[in-house]
């Protein structure tokens, strides 16, 4: 698979953006998916993973706010995020790892084997 992320950018606290991850390929439906973020200075966090399955988990502090979703068809990895805060800065990437699995993955960015290049979101005032 090859992974293009989209849809980053600047926005005021508070505000919303909704990231695409655009993956090519024919197998990933059978792909777990995440998405990471990176702040300066600091590894990846996962944010929130999606199995096969439809399954997710979401990282304490984005739930609520954040939500992924997936379309097998269009092979495409949707974030939306709303209410957004100075500490969801950093750059956003997707990920995924093959193999489908029914749970909800709590995997680290190190389980992970595609990324993308990742795309900025600046949240500011």
């Amino acid at each position: 698979l090859e992974l293009v992320e989209s849809g980053g950018g600047l926005v005021q606290p508070g505000g919303s953006l909704r990231l695409t991850c655009a993956a090519s390929g024919d197998t990933f439906h059978s792909h777990s998916v995440g998405w990471f973020r990176q702040a300066p200075g600091l590894g990846r966090e996962a944010v929130a993973q999606m199995a096969s399955s439809g399954n997710s988990w979401y990282l304490d502090s984005v739930k609520e706010r954040f939500t992924i979703s997936r379309d097998d068809a269009k092979t495409v990895v949707y974030l939306q995020m709303n209410n957004l805060e100075p500490g969801d800065t950093g750059v956003y990437l997707c990920a995924t790892r093959y193999g489908a699995m029914w749970s909800a993955p709590r995997f680290g960015a190190v389980d992970y084997d595609t990324w993308g290049q990742g795309t900025q979101v600046t949240v500011s005032s």
